[in-house]
């Protein structure tokens, strides 16, 4: 039994899978295409958002080192990536290789986590977008009848159509293919980093030395509670994270993490790159810089403009703008949101469905998903079945007390792919790496840990719903993937041959 669940898959082979005819994706992309997905990944609402919230509430005008820390946390994964990115070119990221290093199962959880981390980061996206859309709309004198613009309070119906027809519009432009999709990314991008540097040269004018004071706030410790919305760690220890103080730049860490959900889709885009040991390093580590330094720059600005105890936790930028009195910006600033989110909900649309289609290949899911377009060589149909899905809970369901969700989702992820770098580089040191993650294993055990700290420092209740997500999972793979996948048919074949 346990030589099943731990069968490892012969990276040689699952590179001979990729240039199956059916199976095969079109390699169009280069290093500029992957450093403008990860950007537009990343780049999303949390740089307009999550600012406020964890300088108001944690770590004062000190959040800038809290992106600081949660970039780092980020770099280390990154690293790991890079190096398993650029040995297996092949699709479904930390999925694929888990499958090369770990085993069957534990590659198993970890695409059914990446499953269910992409969908909802699409769906939790897609319902942010619809509601910078409305504002849009509605500043514009232009009003959505109420049971199209979500919950309709009046009959109790209520879907969102904007939240769902941008999922469908998305996922017809990454049917047609990877390179219109680099393509309409790229112009998207391009709006969006603008809108962004327009705010941090504009809001530098209005900075006043005197809100950086105290740079870090006085440590205010949390009372430790029974909740389960208090962090596990708390729950566990008994220690509760504090609010402010050194030890509050870390816990913001925790909550301005989510801003950087996204940069490890580009390890998904693998196989569809045309030089991947070369371009797909360049592309994770390149966005990871830009974006670091743009978040920590907005921070920066922001926390300058207005003292952290006035800043809005809804719209601090916007707000922060008006409080000068330029509420003019607060229209780009909601334009560049609106932007942004679309490429961000394109990319965690088109990473899912590369993940579903290398479990598909594998036949650990139906093998009826494997089979690429024959014209645009793009999985079309896990594609079309997960974008129909993933519309439809769009439109019905707001997401926002699920999101945590998709922290704790990357965050494990993080983990596995670390400790997948150490075990291959033992169990296959003659393997050609075109990219090394430096001081194996200590940048692994240090990315493992970090990634650990914060998971800890999520809300038990985040653990919990994670927890009933891979009991379904188990229940999946021991009734279907098991038997189904095409190292046990192969067993099989062997055995009958014998």
């Amino acid at each position: 039994m346990s030589n099943t669940l731990f069968r490892t898959k012969n990276i040689e082979q699952s590179i001979r899978d990729t240039e199956e005819p059916e199976h095969a994706l079109r390699k169009s992309l280069s290093a500029l295409d992957l450093t403008v997905f990860g950007v537009g990944v990343i780049i999303g609402t949390g740089i307009f958002v999550l600012t406020g919230t964890a300088a108001k509430n944690t770590a004062g005008p000190a959040v800038s080192l809290s992106f600081v820390v949660a970039g780092i946390v980020c770099a280390l994964a990154a690293l790991c990536y890079a190096e398993f990115a650029s040995t297996v070119p092949v699709a479904g990221s930390a999925y694929t290789f888990s499958y090369a290093s770990l085993g069957e199962f534990p590659a198993w959880i970890i695409g059914w986590d990446l499953v269910l981390e992409l969908a909802l980061g699409t769906a939790v996206v897609a319902v942010g977008w619809s509601g910078y859309i409305h504002s849009l709309l509605d500043n514009a004198g232009w009003h959505l009848p109420a049971a199209l613009s979500g919950r309709d309070s009046a009959s109790g119906f209520g879907f969102d159509i904007l939240a769902a027809a941008l999922v469908l519009v998305l996922t017809a432009i990454l049917v047609v293919g990877m390179k219109l999709s680099a393509r309409v990314t790229t112009v998207i991008v391009a709006i969006k980093v603008a809108v962004v540097l327009v705010v941090i040269i504009a809001g530098a004018f209005f900075i006043h030395g005197g809100n950086y004071d105290p740079f870090v706030p006085p440590e205010q410790p949390v009372e430790a509670g029974g909740s389960l919305k208090a962090p596990l760690i708390q729950l566990i220890f008994g220690w509760a994270p504090s609010n402010f103080g050194v030890m509050g730049i870390f816990t913001a860490a925790s909550v301005v993490f989510f801003a950087f959900i996204g940069f490890d889709v580009v390890a998904t885009a693998a196989e569809e790159t045309r030089v991947p040991q070369r371009d797909v390093p360049r592309g994770i580590i390149g966005s990871l810089i830009i974006c670091t330094t743009l978040y920590v720059a907005v921070s920066i600005v922001v926390t300058g403009m207005q003292k952290y105890t006035k800043l809005s936790i809804d719209a601090p930028l916007a707000d922060a703008f008006k409080a000068t009195g330029h509420p003019w910006f607060a229209g780009l600033i909601s334009f560049g949101a609106a932007v942004g989110l679309t490429t961000v909900c394109m990319i965690l649309l088109l990473g899912q469905a590369r993940v579903f289609f290398a479990m598909s290949r594998d036949g650990l899911l139906p093998r009826f998903f494997s089979h690429t377009h024959p014209r645009f060589r793009t999985p079309y149909r896990p594609t079309i079945l997960l974008g129909v899905i993933i519309a439809v809970v769009a439109g019905f369901t707001s997401l926002s007390e699920l999101a945590e969700l998709v922290n704790i989702g990357t965050l494990f992820a993080f983990i596995v792919v670390a400790i997948s770098v150490v075990i291959l580089r033992r169990t296959r040191p003659d393997l050609e790496r075109s990219f090394r993650t430096p001081l194996v294993p200590v940048v692994p055990i240090i990315s493992v840990l970090a990634s650990l700290w914060l998971m800890l420092n999520l809300p038990a209740e985040t653990w919990l719903r994670f927890a009933i997500w891979m009991v379904i999972g188990f229940a999946v793979y021991f009734l279907y993937g098991r038997t189904h996948s095409r190292l046990a048919r192969g067993e099989e074949r062997a055995a009958a041959k014998g």
